[in-house]
């Protein structure tokens, strides 16, 4: 389906089209598959775990406007069995959203090589088998967006192997906006600055929590709303200009200094 550049008073920006969500059970994935479905969207979110996938339908209430497809991103398997249900129940994809992922920190020199392994298959081997699997459903005019990190703009201790497979998965986008040109299929990618989920707690320490807000110039970290607002925008035909870009969502953490550091 293509995506008109204009919409009518009191219409939805993705009525009747089906969207993808990779990694869509928590986080920046649930909160955009929310969006997109108060937007109109029939929604398809996956996710490794069953039951936070049920969970999550049962957060977003959308009916049969949403299908959940337990699943690992990283696993072509799986990936086959997606596009295969997918197909089978509504015939084609408008919108992708390659969110699946995970986080990795720590020194480079202690890095071994099945966190390697393990980190590359699901950050980057995810999304580029993601993307060429559901290829074949994606409409003429469809969008794709990435969800890379803003790591790869700015270097960080402790962060090489995630930044890598972020700006692997970055450059993608570049590429794959070149080559879908053709059927008009924008491909564009999100970098989240230190946003609030389950997986920044996780990884960031109570204490590294409260001192990075004082990096960023907008003064509180970032919501997973923040991240599904730019999505939403990006996979939209308001942004049917834009293309092989790269959206910045991370409240000034990488272009400004806040003034107090000064």
């Amino acid at each position: 389906m293509t995506h008109s550049t204009s919409r009518p008073l009191g219409t939805s920006r993705y009525q009747d089209e089906i969207a993808l969500v990779t990694g869509g059970s928590s986080g920046m994935g649930l909160a955009t598959a929310r969006r997109l479905l108060t937007e109109g969207a029939t929604v398809v979110i996956t996710g490794r775990d069953k039951g936070r996938l049920d969970d999550a339908v049962a957060d977003l209430g959308g009916g049969d406007r949403v299908l959940a497809v337990p699943g690992d991103a990283s696993s072509l398997t799986d990936l086959d069995t997606l596009t295969r249900t997918i197909r089978e129940r509504f015939g084609r994809l408008d919108v992708v959203f390659a969110n699946a992922g995970v986080a990795s920190f720590g020194p480079h020199a202690e890095i071994t090589e099945a966190e390697f392994d393990r980190v590359v298959e699901i950050n980057f081997k995810g999304v580029f088998f993601t993307i060429q699997k559901t290829l074949p459903l994606l409409s003429d005019g469809a969008a794709i967006v990435v969800n890379a990190s803003w790591t790869l703009h700015r270097g960080m201790p402790g962060g090489s192997l995630y930044a890598a497979t972020k700006a692997a998965v970055h450059n993608l986008a570049h590429t794959l906006a070149a080559e879908l040109g053709p059927r008009r299929i924008r491909v564009n990618s999100v970098s989240p600055g230190y946003i609030e989920t389950p997986m920044f707690h996780a990884e960031v320490s109570a204490e590294a929590q409260v001192a990075v807000v004082g990096e960023v110039v907008a003064g509180r970290i970032g919501t997973a709303e923040d991240v599904a607002d730019a999505v939403a925008f990006l996979a939209s035909g308001e942004a049917s200009y834009i293309n092989g870009q790269d959206l910045i969502i991370d409240g000034g953490l990488v272009a400004a200094i806040p003034g107090k550091l000064l």
